[in-house]
């Protein structure tokens, strides 16, 4: 995970160069689409918010985003207490999901609804998190905010979703309670994403695809994987005996 954030954080190192070739139009497009005319980051506030407000669910919605943090650790921790025979499976999946994601965060630099908004480009929409940030952290929040800002272009595809919706399948394999955690809690992130202007619909569904692309793809990645550990191991001090 340190190596991931290294390397998700690295484009943002000369920021000139990622403007250049960052995409900010062809999400705005997408959402327009599937909102009929406006986007749906515009329009869920505008009807469950009252501008200058902070409602009760903007503080739940935002405390549900912080909470990813720590979400796909918990869950492998989770799988490696109790069903220790599912933990390298399940690890390998999420770490795919991470890195594969991050592959695009380089190669298609995608500005979040947020920017876009402050920027001219659509409408302006509401930061909530943000605010609610500000409101619940204080002084506190700046500094706080910063140290896990990283990347800003990082929008397309949206890992928050897409490695929530890999918790749920890994907890799922292991029981529906553990998976009906795991998918209310995706639905409900995913939603919030929406609503707080920190991603569009496309993100999700981009990242529900990376997921789920990941998933059915093990079966035929896994001799190329263990070919490669097996190998890996083979170089340890004693891995050939």
């Amino acid at each position: 995970m340190w190596a991931y954030y290294a390397h998700y954080d690295m484009p943002d190192d000369d920021p000139e160069a990622l403007f250049k070739r960052l995409h900010v139009e062809y999400p705005i497009r997408g959402d327009r689409a599937i909102g009929l005319g406006e986007c749906p980051t515009i329009r869920a506030p505008a009807a469950l918010g009252r501008p200058g407000r902070l409602r009760p669910h903007d503080f739940a919605l935002s405390v549900v985003h912080w909470a990813w943090f720590f979400v796909p650790h918990s869950t492998l921790l989770y799988i490696l207490l109790r069903h220790p025979e599912r933990f390298p499976r399940s690890a390998c999946l999420t770490a795919a999901c991470f890195d594969l994601g991050l592959v695009v965060y380089w190669s298609l630099p995608t500005a979040p609804p947020w920017w876009a908004g402050e920027n001219g480009y659509m409408p302006r929409v509401r930061r909530i998190m943000v605010e609610v940030g500000e409101r619940f952290w204080g002084r506190a929040w700046r500094p706080l905010y910063h140290s896990l800002e990283g990347n800003p272009f990082a929008a397309m595809p949206s890992l928050h979703f897409g490695t929530s919706v890999m918790a749920a399948r890994v907890l799922s394999d292991v029981g529906k309670s553990p998976g009906a955690i795991g998918w209310a809690y995706a639905l409900t992130l995913g939603f919030g994403l929406v609503y707080l202007g920190e991603h569009y619909v496309v993100d999700l569904i981009a990242g529900l695809t990376l997921a789920e692309s990941v998933r059915r793809a093990a079966p035929l990645a896994e001799p190329a994987v263990r070919a490669v550990a097996g190998a890996i191991q083979r170089l340890e001090p004693g891995g050939g005996r």
